[in-house]
Parts: structure tokens; sequence; C-alpha cells
């Protein structure tokens, strides 16, 4: 059933994508123009038009996200911890291993701030979790996340005895099962989960319902300002932008649903 859930995630995922939207919407005008639908093309020309140019000027993205990153405060009050968790997500797994080379994403703000939390509290456990999100994973042998974040986490001078590795994971809620796994947490302690700002909603129920024991947010990598501030032209980023707000509202609906 996991697998099955990981497969239709990543599918129906694809298909929300904001960029895919483009494609559809010019593949539609095309098939109309050559079934001699004239009027069929042009509306779907207007469609696609449209949607480019508010897209492109407007940060739709921003206002889905922002409820999202506002959660959970900014730079939460930490006294004595006994762990700290680092979610996947930030790494290039391929680009480390082809370059041999740490290579990161959008998000490396979780590796630094997973290892300033580490230096502050040296007592603290430090697990990072995550293993390989793409589907052709299924059918063939992969770097895993967690062999880049090894290497992350050297370059940053965590040594590597310090961290807890779990690379089987192919989603948040796996991250948060298959880490409980690993760190078994006494029901006393007080943990660090450490994600993407708009992710925490996702990751903090996911880890609430794998039974891990007190968890404190330390949400990192915002992704919004003001919105006049991404009021400007930028298609890429925007597209960019919409996709994550679109998945992350998706996959708290889906998670919600399913008990992840």
């Amino acid at each position: 059933m996991d697998t099955l859930f990981f497969i239709a995630s990543k599918l129906i995922g694809a298909l929300l994508r904001a960029d895919t939207w483009i494609v559809l919407l010019a593949a539609a005008g095309l098939i109309a123009l050559l079934r001699d639908r004239r009027r069929g093309a042009t509306r779907f020309t207007l469609v696609l038009l449209v949607y480019c140019l508010v897209i492109g000027f407007l940060p739709v993205g921003d206002v889905l996200l922002r409820p999202l990153e506002n959660r959970y405060p900014t730079n939460p009050v930490l006294n004595d911890i006994d762990g700290i968790v680092v979610l996947g997500g930030a790494e290039d797994a391929f680009g480390t291993a082809h370059w041999d080379q740490v290579q990161l994403h959008d998000g490396a703000e979780r590796f630094i701030a997973g290892a300033a939390l580490a230096r502050r509290f040296p007592e603290a456990r430090l697990i990072f979790t995550g293993g390989n999100g793409l589907l052709r994973g299924l059918v063939q042998d992969n770097p895993s996340e967690a062999s880049a974040a090894a290497r992350a986490f050297d370059a940053l001078g965590v040594p590597g005895d310090r961290v807890l590795l779990e690379g089987r994971s192919r989603n948040t809620a796996e991250n948060a099962a298959f880490g409980l796994d690993l760190a078994q947490p006494e029901a006393d302690e007080t943990w660090v989960l450490v994600t993407s700002a708009f992710h925490m909603p996702r990751a903090m129920r996911s880890f609430d319902r794998a039974g891990w024991p007190a968890m404190i947010p330390f949400p990192v990598d915002y992704q919004t300002t003001t919105f006049g501030d991404r009021t400007r032209w930028n298609l890429a980023g925007h597209l960019s932008d919409l996709t994550v707000a679109v998945k992350e509202w998706v996959g708290l609906f889906a998670y919600g649903f399913t008990g992840r």
C-alpha cells in the first residue's frame, strides 16, 4: 500500500505542476487547430496567454505558501534538547556522486541549521532522514539523499560519527516512521525538527502520527517575503513557487485523508 501511495503521489504531482499546464493548454490548442476548430484553438491560446501573464507577474504561489510558512514561529526558543532531525530534500545525490563534491538544491538552509544546532547542543543526537524519492528508484539502485547528506555535514564540520543516517525513506511519512525506528527516542525526550517552512505543517503532522515525543519545529528555507516585493516578471520563479505550494496543500490533504 505504501508503494502504491508513493507511485500515485508522483504521478499526480507531475500532473499538478504549474508548468505542466502550459504544455497541456498548448497541446489542447494545437489539437483544436488540427481539427479545424479555430474558435476552440483561439480560446485555449487565450487562456494560455492569460495564465502565463498572471503567473509571470503575480506571486500567486506566495499567497498559497504564506499560511504554511506562518504556521510555526521562526527561530524558536531552545533550551536543552535531546535530538535534532533534519529532513532530506535539499541535496543533489546524483550530482554529488557524479562530481565527487557536495551539491545542494534550494533548501540548503536545512543543513546549515542542522549543523549549527549540532554545534550549539553537542550532547544532542543528530539524525538525517532521506532516501530516494524518484520513481525510477523502484527499478534501479540510485544514490540516496543520506549519502549526500553525510558529505554535506562533514563539509560543515559535523563529524561522521555524530550523524545517524536513514536512507530508505521516500516521502515525509516514511521520514517520520523510519527515523523513529532509528532514533528510538524516550517518551520524555525533546527533539527539534528541521525542514523548510512551507513543508513543516505536513512534517509535524507525520512525525506526530508516527509516535515521536515532544517535537519542536525549527522552520528554515522561507520562500515568501511581501506581495509587493515579489510582484515582477519572473515566470520561471513564480511557476516554481506555485508548484511547491500546490504540492504542499495537496500533500496536506492527502496525508490527512490517509492518516499519514
